[in-house]
């Protein structure tokens, strides 16, 4: 019997060095992780030390003879480079290589497009796909003719490269018609949370740091948790009971990576809001990571480009659980913060406090009587609220609760 095996993609990586040794080879470590993922196998290296990528070539016409030497020793299938491409250089190393070109914006598309499950998430992931393509279609020559009306304008009709923007033009729209639609529900279903007065928990990382196991530890749940980049890609909502008995909703968020493709922001950007209409975000760090600094400066850069400021922040230093020798870890942007193992449960309880601290400071302290005709306020206080005391009295029901703000609010509105 013959047996059939898919052949395995051997990549090469270039990557231009326009800062420090360090950071570069931080970058194009993920950059290998990211080819695994995707399902390629990294055969070798080549790095550029330049001010900035070559317009034309991104490394420069040196270093592409070093590049095809690899390529035939190594006996690769292509090369991945560590930046978008512009369309010119990808065209260029297409004709000097003569060889698959990739850059990092294609792999995380083609990661993406693999762990999209729900229908939102297919969508954006697509419209992605599309926007990236449509910028790199080119053409020339008799490729680019189109008829036209008039002397001097007949030519061999329109060709496909035209075909191609035509249709893609069109699937953008249509896309983007169904994304709207799709953001229009999301903020339906925002807006019904904000009727059940819980409050809101968006859960924020870099990609890989251990979100969704945090989430299942938490809410003991059972979704999806794997040491893969890009694991989650679609959000997932879940209550959890704090030890006070107060219910909130955590919510896990799509992963962020450094070079962070811009058409995927746009795209996801109904998903990755789920943290500015938040009451509080936890952003969870991986402390067993060499380069836990620059991935939250990444977190907090992407956090900044989708205008979320100003939230309670609470920082899950996680993993501790794979760390030989403890380091001082302090995030200084952070309103408190933990250090923890989700796998573990370790520092769970440091965490729990300090979570019932923060939104305490939000809420309002209600001491009232209310009459025995408004027990329906009573309950809501109930549900929603922290009763501290409940007394009957011949008036009606002495409350001592704690309530969010919304709340009290809608109490106020009732009277």
């Amino acid at each position: 019997m013959i047996e059939l095996q898919e052949e395995k993609e051997k990549v090469i990586l270039v990557g231009v060095s326009a800062s420090s040794e360090e950071e570069t080879e931080h970058s194009l470590a993920e950059l290998a992780d990211l080819a695994e993922t995707a399902g390629a196998e990294v055969v070798g290296k080549i790095v550029q030390n330049r001010e900035m990528a070559h317009a034309a070539t991104y490394v420069g016409k040196g270093k592409l003879e070093e590049i095809k030497d690899l390529l035939w020793e190594k006996e690769a299938t292509g090369i991945l480079c560590d930046d978008e491409l512009s369309p010119v250089q990808l065209r260029n190393l297409q004709e000097e290589l003569e060889t698959k070109v990739m850059d990092r914006t294609l792999v995380i598309l083609d990661i993406f497009a693999a762990r999209a499950r729900t229908s939102e998430g297919k969508i954006q992931v697509e419209l992605a796909q599309l926007k990236y393509r449509q910028s790199r279609l080119t053409g020339k020559g008799s490729a680019m003719s189109r008829l036209g009306g008039g002397i001097g304008t007949r030519g061999p009709g329109e060709k496909k490269l035209e075909t191609d923007r035509r249709v893609i033009r069109h699937r953008i729209a249509c896309l983007s018609r169904e994304l709207a639609e799709v953001k229009r529900h999301r903020e339906i279903t925002r807006e019904n949370r904000s009727r059940s007065f819980l409050p809101v928990i968006a859960i924020v990382g870099y990609t890989n740091a251990g979100k969704s196991t945090l989430l299942n530890r938490l809410t003991k749940a059972d979704i999806l948790a794997e040491d893969k980049l890009f694991a989650t890609l679609d959000p997932t909502t879940r209550q959890w009971t704090l030890p006070s008995g107060r219910t909130v909703l955590l919510t896990d968020t799509v992963g962020f990576i450094r070079k962070l493709p811009h058409h995927l922001i746009e795209a996801f950007q109904s998903t990755l809001e789920e943290a500015k209409y938040a009451d509080l975000v936890f952003h969870v760090v991986d402390s067993s990571s060499l380069q836990m600094e620059g991935q939250m400066h990444t977190v907090y850069e992407t956090l900044d480009r989708l205008g979320i400021k100003g939230k309670p922040l609470v920082t899950i230093f996680n993993k501790v659980d794979k760390l030989s020798e403890r380091r001082r870890m302090k995030d200084f942007r952070c309103d408190f913060q933990a250090v923890i193992s989700a796998r573990t449960g370790e520092g769970e309880d440091a965490l729990l406090q300090g979570v019932e601290l923060l939104l305490r400071e939000k809420d309002v302290l209600i001491e009232e009587v209310f009459p025995y005709d408004r027990m329906g306020v009573v309950q809501e206080i109930r549900k929603w609220g922290e009763i501290l005391e409940e007394e009957y009295t011949q008036e009606g029901i002495l409350v001592r609760a704690y309530v969010s703000d919304a709340l009290w609010r809608n109490i106020e509105n009732q009277k």
